[in-house]
């Protein structure tokens, strides 16, 4: 039976940092996608942290800390979610935050829940929000800037859902280290010193460019120490009055007023969209992978799915016999991993979105992840790249849909949390684009995240699943995940990753890199990205020698090569000396840091 590979700690310390510090190839320009815009702002090698007690792993080190100190008073690992998340909004603003939306897989000792905190579309609109007058699609920048594309949030209600049901500090003592730091100000990091730098739209909000900007225009410089009285205003009234503060007051009516206001591109969401808002939860997608049972998003995420696809092909391969050597992936790992991207992306592209809408093919998510239909469409992997795969026929198919063509730039963050009495969480939360619609209200950025829809609403095959509908969820990437140990049934890996629709690549490689070739969760976060979403084959810039590329063109793959800048936060359970432990991984390619006692 296969089993993690359980080291020593010095020696999880040693191969981490030879993984991490692979050598780097020259390779083909890089291009960066236009759904791909979180731009690399650094590398740093990272060789993981171990913890006994709890653990919290997130993308920024104030956030980290949050939780640590709601962990260390004996709070839930929802407790530390949540003052997380809050502290998130202050520091890592162009990525989530209370403005925007999150999925959370949540373990609490025994029961797996899946809490959809998804943005919904407001009321009035319809399938045409994203076309011009004649039925075509508007442009990426239309589209994404402005109150249209602004959708009712999610996170602050899944929250407090979770926090009902699951939560042990009091609601108000998990929102003082957020304000806190709200009101004594926070040093500038050289990520959001980047993005600001990069971004081209921010400062065309009177309220996001006095925050974000100095009266010269220029963002503020890496450890400016900069305040935000209006986010800690906003959150002493959640704290106080509980999410309906923010849905039902005067923070919903606030919110509402921007989007109608925008100049040029008003939205349609309403103070009441926000204030009918409703989580929910959902079965997971759990499968079964060699020894190991992996739990993830249903719909409106397309992440369980995909991933649960992409490892039911990859079961039939022998995938130990191509792990990586001194941190370099070799051909036939690319291959086989790409091609089985290929597969489920067909599959995510024509049939995933929110089934609350739409139906899923055949028996639903059952016949998607079914193993004699993924044993199948693994057989279609041949020696040659098949380029662009057709969807599947999953058995007891019925409707016919058309292809997405959602924009899908995600601007995201994940974190994982375990707590002293074995829960643990896996949690993305997102505005969608950096910086979401550009758009700041109250001390927050607010969401863009009805770009997800498809600005396509019906093709010759049929209507769109992800079409615009009132009260609809837009089909996500997002693949937050936790994994069993399928004879002990204990919780041994929780991950997840930012980076729009990559974000599934990202994490099947995480898995693939723990359950098959052994690696902690460190190292196999750090190694190169790669994949394909039903396209080119896609390379992370200066990571894949020129002989594996050119052995890749041999066997058809069209490639392109740019940063993949993901954000794989991770919590493995493993054994130091025979004794249990947790130990963290955070991604190289950003901030985040894991910590733990």
């Amino acid at each position: 039976m296969l089993r993690l590979k359980y080291l020593p700690f010095a020696l999880y310390i040693a191969t981490a940092a030879a993984i991490v510090s692979a050598p780097a190839f020259a390779q083909d320009a890089a291009v960066r996608p236009a759904d791909a815009p979180e731009i690399h702002t650094g590398y740093a090698d990272k060789a993981g942290w171990a913890a006994k007690k709890f653990m919290v792993a997130a993308a920024n080190p104030l956030a980290v800390d949050a939780g640590y100190q709601i962990l260390r008073r004996g709070g839930s690992a929802i407790d530390a979610a949540v003052a997380t998340q809050l502290m998130l909004t202050l520091v890592e603003p162009q990525s989530s935050g209370i403005g925007g939306g999150a999925f959370l897989m949540h373990y609490d000792g025994k029961n797996v829940q899946a809490f959809d905190g998804r943005e919904t579309a407001p009321a009035a609109a319809d399938e045409h929000l994203f076309q011009n007058k004649d039925g075509t699609p508007l442009s990426r920048s239309a589209g994404v800037m402005g109150g249209r594309s602004v959708g009712a949030p999610g996170v602050l209600r899944m929250l407090e859902m979770a926090h009902r049901q699951h939560g042990k500090l009091p609601w108000k003592a998990l929102f003082a280290p957020a304000i806190a730091m709200a009101d004594k100000g926070f040093p500038v990091s050289q990520r959001l010193n980047g993005m600001l730098m990069f971004d081209q739209h921010l400062r065309k909000d009177p309220v996001a460019a006095a925050y974000f900007y100095d009266k010269d225009g220029k963002p503020w410089p890496i450890g400016h120490l900069l305040r935000n009285p209006a986010l800690a205003t906003t959150l002493r009234e959640i704290a106080a009055g509980g999410a309906d503060a923010f849905y039902k007051g005067r923070i919903a009516k606030d919110i509402a007023a921007k989007v109608a206001a925008h100049p040029s591109n008003p939205g349609l969401l309403t103070a009441a969209d926000i204030a009918g808002y409703q989580p929910k939860v959902r079965v997971p997608v759990c499968s079964d992978y060699r020894a190991y049972t992996v739990c993830g998003m249903p719909p409106p995420s397309s992440g369980g799915i995909a991933v649960a696809q992409m490892l039911g092909m990859l079961e039939t391969k022998d995938m130990r016999a191509y792990a990586p050597v001194n941190g370099v992936i070799g051909l036939e790992a690319v291959h086989l991993f790409t091609e089985a991207g290929r597969l489920a992306y067909a599959d995510r592209n024509r049939y995933a979105a929110d089934t609350d809408f739409v139906p899923l093919p055949g028996r639903g998510i059952p016949s998607l992840i079914d193993k004699t239909y993924l044993r199948q469409r693994a057989a279609l992997i041949g020696d040659k790249s098949m380029g662009t795969a057709a969807a599947g026929t999953p058995p007891g198919m019925e409707v016919a849909w058309g292809l997405d063509n959602a924009i899908e730039t995600a601007s995201t963050s994940h974190f994982v949390v375990v707590d002293r009495k074995g829960a643990g969480l896996s949690m993305t939360t997102t505005v969608e684009d950096a910086f979401g619609s550009r758009q700041m209200v109250g001390g927050f950025i607010l969401n863009n995240q009805l770009t997800d829809f498809s600005f396509e609403s019906a093709d010759a095959n049929g209507p769109v699943a992800n079409r615009v509908q009132p009260g609809k969820r837009p089909r996500s990437a997002m693949s937050p995940t936790v994994v069993f140990d399928r004879q002990s049934g204990k919780l041994v890996l929780a991950v997840g990753s930012p980076g729009g629709p990559a974000i599934i690549n990202y994490v099947a490689k995480t898995l693939v890199g723990t359950l098959d070739w052994g690696l902690n969760v460190q190292q196999a976060i750090s190694l190169p990205n790669f994949g394909s979403r039903n396209g080119p084959t896609e390379l992370e810039q200066g990571r894949f020698s020129p002989t594996v590329q050119d052995e890749l063109k041999a066997r058809g793959h069209a490639l392109r090569s740019y940063e993949m800048t993901s954000g794989l936060h991770g919590v493995q359970r493993i054994l130091i000396h025979g004794e249990p432990w947790w130990f963290g991984g955070a991604d190289p390619r950003r901030e985040g840091v894991a910590r733990g006692d």
